[in-house]
């Protein structure tokens, strides 16, 4: 049976002066959110992407990996960068680069987990400092004329939450936009995301929020809004091989209705055309091997697919490896295996 909604309708999500085409928002993931899957999600129906971060050590901007995450030729507007650090001076100089190279939003990253990041005292590390985190958003607000916007968390360690107060030193600083995961750090990825303070800051702010965190069926996404009260959604790791998540969100938030779930062969072609976008945007050495994560997203819960991807990682050149995967989903479809196994928390 279709399930309506149960959520009111939400005013489009603006930023800055830019009114996105809907309030689906893929979220910045490092070493995914690369150019071709940001266009990509686009496809599907998210109305905005934020890049995978960039450093703010300037060092480190004419190395290979940063000119991939500064790349933004042929990207629908309005394109955001992102920037990650500590240092407010650095942090104002990279948000400069990123707009000087075509960003007309800059996001800063308070949000990361992973421990390399949290060891220099950027990412989610910084709720730490309050006092640093409010001058690193007055800092990078002052340096560029274009909308700067955060991505954090509900705070460090359970317990110690402190969102209500981040959010409203954002507000004061000028931040345009305001993404909340509904974890703390401590939390890395487990557990089930919080949504209740995220509720209370949209209570409390006039920026806009928007809710991220275990957003992965189109129910959850209602139920998150309606929760929330946010003003958008952020789609991270639910897209990761299935960006038609978007497609199937928003078509459940307008209609109340389920989308099908894609077939064996759009997935087959959807794949196809990523792994070309892949292998032009980073060439034949590294694409072959950036390929390989996607490949096994795409390909979880198919017909004998661990075999697949067990024999797929051997392949060393990007002509072996679209050859092997066509070749795969040529077999699936022979073989008419068009079902796709699913669960209310995937696991990436």
């Amino acid at each position: 049976m279709p399930t309506s909604p149960s959520y009111s309708p939400q005013a489009p999500l603006i930023i800055g002066p830019y009114t996105l085409n809907n309030n689906l928002i893929v979220a910045p993931m490092a070493g995914v959110t690369d150019r071709p899957f940001r266009t990509l999600c686009r496809h599907f129906g998210a109305g905005h992407a934020v890049s995978e971060m960039m450093t703010a050590d300037q060092a480190l901007y004419a190395r290979k990996k940063s000119l991939f995450r500064a790349d933004f030729k042929g990207e629908l507007s309005p394109v955001t960068a992102q920037i990650a650090g500590s240092d407010p001076l650095k942090l104002a100089a990279a948000a400069r680069f990123q707009v000087q190279n075509g960003a007309q939003i800059v996001d800063i990253n308070m949000g990361c987990p992973v421990k390399k990041v949290c060891n220099r005292l950027a990412g989610s590390a910084l709720l730490q400092d309050e006092a640093l985190v409010r001058q690193i958003l007055e800092t990078v607000v002052a340096a560029v004329d274009v909308p700067v916007t955060l991505k954090t968390r509900l705070g460090f360690t359970n317990g110690q939450e402190n969102i209500l107060r981040i959010a409203e030193y954002a507000q004061n600083a000028g931040i345009a936009a305001l993404a909340i995961h509904g974890r703390t750090r401590e939390d890395l990825y487990l557990g089930q995301a919080r949504y209740d303070l995220i509720a209370e800051v949209k209570n409390s702010v006039h920026l806009p929020i928007i809710a991220n965190g275990d957003i992965n069926t189109p129910e959850r996404a209602a139920a998150v809004l309606s929760q929330t009260g946010a003003d958008g959604l952020m789609i991270g790791r639910a897209a990761q091989g299935r960006p038609w998540i978007f497609r199937e969100i928003l078509y459940f938030l307008q209609t109340g209705h389920y989308l099908p779930p894609p077939t064996v062969t759009e997935i087959h072609q959807v794949l196809m055309q990523h792994l070309d976008d892949l292998y032009d945007f980073y060439g034949e050495y590294s694409g072959c091997r950036i390929a390989r994560k996607h490949i096994a997203w795409y390909t979880q819960g198919l017909h004998d697919s661990n075999a697949f991807r067990q024999a797929m990682y051997t392949c060393e050149s990007t002509q072996t490896q679209a050859r092997f995967v066509d070749g795969y989903f040529r077999q699936l479809m022979t073989r008419q295996q068009f079902f796709i196994t699913t669960t209310e928390n995937p696991t990436f």
